[in-house]
């Protein structure tokens, strides 16, 4: 340990003022100077403070795209099959009540950042899920009522932290319930459709560290059984995807199914007609 202090401390000891401003906000003063000044590796307070730390950020930078590969199956696709519009409308009323609790609260932004970042996908995404399922409609008056909510559970005069306590009590839950309209539409089709792989597994991840996060800088219990509840049913969305992997849809199947008929129903239409028989005249 000793040589590893005394080959470290030169460099953390003259990190340029930016950087080191940079880890003081996020660990804070005192555990800056143990870990990175002192080189105290041994102190595991502070180390599972960093560990919390280091994962909140890298959920928030992953969270920033995790959902694009889902928009762009969509739009390539112009099909919304496999994906539920009903998941997709529970999670985010769920991600915005969340939103607006924890900003209300003053709780650490690394701890929360990713809910903002995958609201705005979401939206995207349920937006084009209504597109392409023949209710466009219908997303004009879902980006009204989201508008209409966020001003009202970020105005303090409009809903008290009493109340918003409860809606977060029921933001648990609605965000546990937003995976079972996906778990059974996945059941239902006998594939994944449109669901994207890479979003399903970085739910998982994210989640799972999540519960870790919040154990080490939030003392809320809501946001904890969030976490685990959702933890589990993403790991039951994660192993419907590896089940899944290569089968195709049920629609596909009808399809695949519906080609020979079609194709027999064309060949005996253009085939050339038997000659029947015929009687000449004779002179």
């Amino acid at each position: 340990m000793d040589a590893l202090r005394t080959a470290i401390q030169p460099i953390t000891h003259n990190l340029p003022p930016p950087i080191r401003d940079l880890g003081v906000s996020i660990i804070g003063d005192k555990c800056y100077k143990t870990l990175l000044l002192d080189v105290d590796l041994e102190n595991t307070e502070c180390l599972k403070l960093a560990v919390s730390k280091g994962l909140g950020i890298g959920i928030i930078a992953a969270s920033s795209i995790v959902k694009v590969p889902q928009i762009l199956k969509l739009v390539n696709s112009k099909s919304a099959e496999g994906v539920s519009f009903l998941s997709y409308l529970l999670e985010t009323s769920a991600y915005l009540i969340t939103l607006a609790y924890n900003v209300r609260n003053g709780f650490p932004f690394s701890t929360f950042g990713e809910t903002a970042l995958i609201l705005g996908q979401n939206i995207i995404i349920s937006v084009l899920v209504l597109n392409y399922s023949g209710k466009a409609s219908m997303a004009a008056i879902l980006v009204a009522a989201l508008a209409g909510s966020v001003a009202a559970l970020f105005a303090e005069n409009v809903l008290d932290m009493k109340a918003l306590s409860y809606l977060q009590a029921g933001a648990g839950v609605l965000g546990v319930a937003s995976k079972v309209p996906q778990i059974l539409a996945i059941w239902q089709e006998g594939g994944t459709g449109q669901l994207s792989a890479f979003a399903v597994f970085n739910y998982l991840a994210g989640s799972l560290s999540r519960i870790f996060t919040t154990l080490q800088e939030v003392d809320d219990k809501l946001i904890l059984y969030g976490f685990i509840s959702g933890f589990a049913l993403n790991l039951v969305l994660a192993l419907q995807m590896i089940y899944y992997w290569n089968a195709p849809s049920q629609k596909a199947k009808g399809k695949r199914k519906a080609v020979p008929i079609e194709a027999k129903a064309k060949s005996s239409s253009t085939g050339t007609p038997k000659k029947g028989t015929t009687t000449r005249r004779r002179g």
